[in-house]
């Protein structure tokens, strides 16, 4: 528990801060009206930009007590790279920081200062990797997302769990903005500041509610796991360009390889530009040129997508990767890889039946698990794990071979302990006799 006085609702003092709730309240229950909090309590911080500034912060962070609350904000649509631009903490006794690490070398002495405190973040996957760009890692973390999954909460974004729990709502209208932007307007600041200010108040209420599940220690697996994963590089995908939306209507390898040339030419403008690809190019255009193969200037800029001032000064390098496309041998032009694991699921039944089977008595064990336990079935196991389970099940089939091989996955202890048995009694086909 943190020792700071949690916000309290000015119309519902019982329910909104003199403790954990015994039982999630019912939304649905027609309660009061969630409050709308437009301020942070201690007003909004101007963001930290000088290491004076910095090493202040540092100090008084590390003079503070309990949980450090944290979070960032991205330009996830507006720029090339996911880096971080603007990062927010709070902290019992230290107050709430906002700090641009943009003119700042990386926040290591940050890091120094909190490595034997936890952090409390909501959704924490999609932060961390940019935080620990700036050298900036937990210890030891509390995921507020993950906790309400694991609790059975429906709605677990930041804003519905702060209505559900604590009775305000927070605007989230600033959440897709270009955190790039400099300087950043007072309102995104007001905005960034609030995304901290109960995350506290929401780990004490969610750690209290999946104590009382007894699901502490399931929880306290996955944050492990988020912990260990912190500084972990990006998994890179092969042929990225593969993604691209709508390549499903291209047909024919000759076509495919000038989406692979356009992709890879987008990208190659996008970095420099520190832009996001869909800006310099959408996908639509992409496919478009693929499918026509325009040869001239004229008849590129024809195509929808490409007629934009932006685009059109770019149309020599969409022209010239068209013309590389163009100039392959066949034996260069791209082939389907083949795929690592178990097909698509759809094509299980024409390949293996008694496979497919398999993996629809596996499902039926997860979900009713999952239920049982009031959690999402894919929080109780990936279903890529039941999907390579079913597809290739150990040589003997045993509760214990079963664990070793979800545990081979990636699968957590708690999961392990809840499903392999039934797991190794679904998989062998049921008699056949008569």
């Amino acid at each position: 528990m943190t020792d700071e006085a949690p916000l309290r609702r000015r119309d519902s003092p019982d329910t909104a801060g003199d403790g954990p709730h015994a039982v999630p309240p019912d939304p649905n229950s027609g309660g009061p009206e969630a409050i709308p909090l437009t301020a942070p309590r201690d007003g909004t911080p101007r963001p930290v930009e000088t290491a004076a500034e910095l090493a202040e912060v540092v100090s008084r962070m590390a003079a503070g007590t309990g949980p450090v609350a944290v979070d960032a904000e991205r330009a996830s649509g507006y720029r090339y790279t996911q880096r971080a631009y603007l990062v927010q903490l709070r902290r019992a006794g230290a107050g709430t920081t906002l700090i641009d690490p943009l003119p700042l070398d990386d926040l290591r002495t940050l890091d120094a200062a909190l490595a034997d405190t936890e952090w409390v973040l909501h959704a924490a996957s999609q932060d961390l990797p940019c935080l620990a760009e700036l050298g900036f890692r937990p210890r030891r973390l509390f995921d507020t997302e993950l906790a309400a999954r694991l609790a059975g909460f429906e709605r677990v974004g930041l804003a519905a769990l702060t209505e559900q729990l604590l009775g305000y709502s927070l605007e989230k209208h600033h959440s897709a903005a270009d955190w790039s932007t400099r300087p950043l307007p007072d309102s995104w600041l007001t905005y960034a500041a609030l995304d901290v200010e109960l995350l506290t108040d929401l780990r004490d209420l969610l750690a209290a509610e999946l104590d009382r599940q007894g699901k502490t220690a399931w929880a306290a697996e996955e944050f492990a796991a988020l912990v260990a994963s912190a500084d972990r590089p990006p998994r890179v995908r092969p042929d990225p360009w593969r993604r691209t939306s709508g390549i499903h209507r291209v047909r024919g390898a000759r076509a495919q390889s000038r989406v692979r040339a356009l992709w890879y030419a987008r990208d190659g403008v996008a970095a420099r530009r520190d832009s996001a690809p869909g800006r310099v190019l959408p996908d639509s255009a992409i496919v478009a040129a693929a499918e026509a193969d325009p040869k001239d200037e004229r008849t590129l800029l024809g195509i929808a997508g490409f007629g934009g001032r932006s685009v059109r000064r770019l149309a020599r390098i969409w022209l010239d990767a068209l013309d590389q496309a163009r100039a392959l041998p066949d034996d260069a032009l791209p082939v389907n890889q083949p795929v690592e694991g178990p097909p698509p699921p759809h094509r299980w039944a024409e390949r293996d039946p008694i496979a497919a089977a398999r993996l629809a008595r596996c499902r039926q064990v997860v979900v009713g698990t999952a239920e049982q336990h009031n959690l999402p079935p894919e929080n109780l196991i990936s279903p890529d794990f039941i999907r390579r389970l079913a597809w290739s099940p150990p040589d003997e089939v045993s509760p214990q071979t079963v664990g070793d091989t979800l545990r081979g996955f990636g699968a957590r202890n708690w999961q392990i302990g809840l499903i392999a048995d039934q797991l190794a009694e679904a998989l062998p086909a049921p008699d056949s006799t008569v």
